[in-house]
């Protein structure tokens, strides 16, 4: 099966979640890139507009102007261990202002383009974006891991998300069984 990673979020404003999960995420992105197998990477946050009255985006009414990542801000931009992953496996960075990466962003189409029949999801938040986004892409047909040791959240959040998802989509795996499965 032709598999694609999808790395989400991961960015300055996330970095306290990323401790287990950032070392992890950079190694399951070079094995890809040495493999010459598709990344896509998501950058959340919410341009002007969506700070303009009425506010429709439903992220903004919920966690309010101060409590959303605004584009072109120090904490809207990429790790720069990620930003270098970018730049090394000449990657595409997908914007994306919910949770969902398929919503109005073109990803259902770039996948299908590559003709891609599994995803891998890494990044941050578990429990958010990369669940949502692992959902619509299970949703979608594709065959869809979510990985344990390479994603994060908030406190219990985490283990949470994992075990919602596990139920109900697709299997929870850790780093080393992602490279093993597709050794």
């Amino acid at each position: 099966m032709k598999t694609a990673l999808l790395v989400i979020d991961m960015q300055n404003f996330f970095l306290p979640m990323t401790t287990t999960a950032l070392p992890n995420i950079l190694k399951l992105s070079n094995f890809f890139t040495a493999h010459s197998w598709p990344q896509f990477f998501t950058q959340h946050g919410h341009p002007p507009a969506d700070f303009a009255p009425p506010i429709r985006n439903q992220l903004v009414r919920k966690w309010g102007a101060d409590g959303s990542l605004h584009t072109n801000t120090p904490d809207w931009e990429l790790i720069p261990q990620i930003a270098e992953l970018v730049r090394a496996a000449g990657a595409p960075v997908v914007p994306k202002n919910t949770y969902d990466a398929f919503l109005g962003t073109g990803l259902e189409e770039r996948l299908k383009a590559e003709s891609i029949e599994r995803v891998v999801v890494v990044g941050v938040m578990t429990d958010c974006c990369c669940d949502t986004t692992g959902r619509g892409a299970f949703n979608r047909g594709w065959e869809t891991w979510m990985v344990s040791d390479g994603t994060g959240s908030v406190g219990e959040q985490h283990e949470r998300g994992l075990k919602a998802w596990g139920f109900g989509y697709g299997d929870v795996i850790t780093t080393e069984e992602v490279m093993g499965r597709l050794s």
